[in-house]
Order: C-alpha cells, then structure tokens, then sequence
C-alpha cells in the first residue's frame, strides 16, 4: 500500500502551485492536506461497518481556500482567536493589530497563516507516514514583532490517530498561539447539521465570554449550565439558550503539559464514528459553526449554520490582555510547542 503521495491541487491567483500531500495506512483512514494555509481538505475514516466518510469540511478549488472566510481546516496564527481591540503591550511597546472582527483581532490578521503558502517536505515518522510544513513570519507581518519560524507536523498514525506537532522560534519577544481550525462533521462532510453528535469536554471550567465572544478575565464553573459536557450530551440539547451557539473557550490547565491529554471527545450515533482529542494546551475553543452561512464546499455541498463543529486546541483567548491568564509570549532562546492528536475509532 503506497502511504504517502504528493501532487498538484492547483494554482492561487498569483501564480503559486499549490501542493497536495496525501497520507494513508493500512486501517483504511486517510488524510489530505494542501500547502496553502497547511490545511487539512479531507479526513477518511471507516463507521461502524465500515463504510469511509469524509469527516471534515472543504473547497474543491484553491481560489475558495485564498479566500476561507470560515477559516476551514486550516492553521490559524500568528495568534489564534481573539484579541480585545486589536491591541496589546508588551515590554513596555504598544502594538495595533488589524481589526478584522469588528474592533477586535481575530485569528492572526487580515492575511494571516490560513491565506500564506506554506513549504512543504515528506518526513520519517516511526508512527505512520508525515509530512512538514514550514512557514517564515517576517518582522512586523500584521505588525507582529520578530520573524518566527514555524514548522507544523502532519503524522497520521497506525491506530487512526491524526498528530500535528507544532514548533516555533523568534528572534524577538512575540505573542504564538497557533491552532488547526478543522471544521468536523462525523456524519461525513456535507450530511447535515451536527447538532445530534454526542461530545464531551473533560473539565468543569470555561472562560467566561462578554457579548463579543471576548473574555471578561474570570474563569466560570460550567456546572448545570449550557457549557457542561463532562457527561455526553448532544451539541443540539441546549444550543438554543446560546445567543451564537457555542463558540467557548474551555480551561483544563493553567499551562502547557509535556504529554496529551484527552481534553474531549464526540460521537456521532448513526455511523459509530468517534472522535477524541488529546493535547498539551491549556485551552479548547469548541466552536458550534454559527457563522457558516451558505459556503459552497467539496462536491457541490452547501455548509449552512451547525453543520460542522471546531475543537480547537489553544492558549486561552485574549492573552496577552489578561496577565493571570497562562502567558504566550515567545521569547528568543525559547522554542514553543504544542502537540494534538485527533483520534477516530469507530463503536
């Protein structure tokens, strides 16, 4: 069986090719992911019988990806979700960021890692067939400080498990927090709205969000609210008493850990699919698809609101605002890093 494969998914409107790394094993899964934005376009992996599905949303065409205003399946940064009026201080200098999501910053600028062609290389990986992306962040690119190197690892393992290992360094002091923002719909790509899957979210604790999903600085207990996960529920069960659905950062920490842990899980109950994620971040966005509003996706399908769901690994939102909050500062000298690992299986 060829585990690896690597070809041309088209060109972007200024002439780059765009290149498309393919990794399978021998359990039947596989995954696509493209050089621009290191985005993930396909996931295939068996049901209970079975049967392979495309559990990700996509575009067929790479002019949809340039554009990818619900940032699908890509790598998001320089720094992923939110920052509060577009602004922050560090070192004593004040930085103005782009306010792209009203007044406020959101998930690296007005061209961030989601819009950048990254470079692209087969790796050696003892767990299963992997690939490297690369991507140099100069000095001041969306007036960020420092060029960051960033390198982002694409290994997909035997046992069905996708790990991407994240690696950064700067030549300044700079704010990193970097995510995957894959859009899952375990029913298969395009079945529907998710808001019958089942999820879990392994904590009692999210930061609490003010009226434009920034948080306020405090830390609430879930507990009988519409935030409580930590027994499986269906995402539909109490959406409706959430202004946009959920769009919420959970705390498990209070700073990166060394190994994964699993943070949550989901479960759609008409194929079996099942889906945890485990990682060393402090943070989880789970965000429920509200804004999908019409998008044309792979093979003609329409992603309407809920039709996809986000676990997105992370520091919390708004951290370089709030000094309590675990810090994302990247100093020189320092390399940051992040490992996730999303694991299907099928019951």
């Amino acid at each position: 069986m060829i585990e690896f494969e690597r070809d041309i998914f088209g060109t972007t409107g200024a002439g780059e090719r765009i290149e498309r790394f393919t990794l399978k094993n021998a359990a039947g899964m596989s995954v696509r992911i493209i050089t621009l934005g290191a985005a993930v376009t396909e996931i295939h992996v068996p049901d209970r019988n079975r049967y392979l599905a495309d559990v990700v949303l996509g575009f067929d065409k790479v002019e949809e990806y340039e554009v990818n205003e619900p940032y699908i399946g890509c790598i998001v940064g320089r720094v992923a979700n939110r920052i509060s009026y577009a602004r922050f201080a560090m070192d004593g200098n004040e930085y103005q960021l782009a306010a792209n999501f009203g007044p406020h910053h959101l998930h690296g600028g007005e061209v961030g890692f989601h819009q950048r062609v990254w470079q692209a290389d087969k790796l050696e990986r003892e767990a299963g067939p992997a690939v490297s992306f690369t991507y140099v962040s100069p000095d001041g690119e969306e007036n960020y400080p420092g060029r960051l190197e960033v390198q982002v690892v694409y290994c997909l393992t035997s046992k069905n498990g996708l790990r991407i290992e994240y690696e950064a360094t700067t030549d300044k002091p700079t704010p990193v927090n970097l995510t995957n923002h894959s859009y899952f719909n375990l029913a298969g790509s395009g079945s529907g709205t998710v808001l019958d899957h089942e999820i879990s979210v392994y904590t009692g604790f999210a930061t609490e969000p003010d009226g434009d999903g920034l948080p306020t600085g405090q830390i609430l207990c879930v507990h009988d609210t519409p935030l409580d996960f930590r027994q499986p529920r269906r995402i539909g069960e109490r959406i409706e008493e959430l202004q946009t659905g959920y769009d919420h950062n959970y705390v498990f920490s209070s700073g990166r850990r060394d190994n994964p842990v699993m943070a949550a899980a989901a479960r759609d109950p008409a194929s079996g699919r099942r889906l945890e994620v485990w990682t060393t971040e402090p943070g989880m966005q789970l965000y429920s698809g509200f804004f999908l509003n019409g998008y044309k996706g792979k093979g003609g399908a329409v992603y309407d609101q809920f039709t996809g769901f986000c676990f997105e690994t992370q520091h919390f939102p708004d951290a370089v605002n709030k000094p309590h909050f675990p810090d994302l500062i990247l100093r020189p000298g320092q390399t940051y890093r992040q490992v996730t690992e999303y694991r299907f299986s099928a019951e």
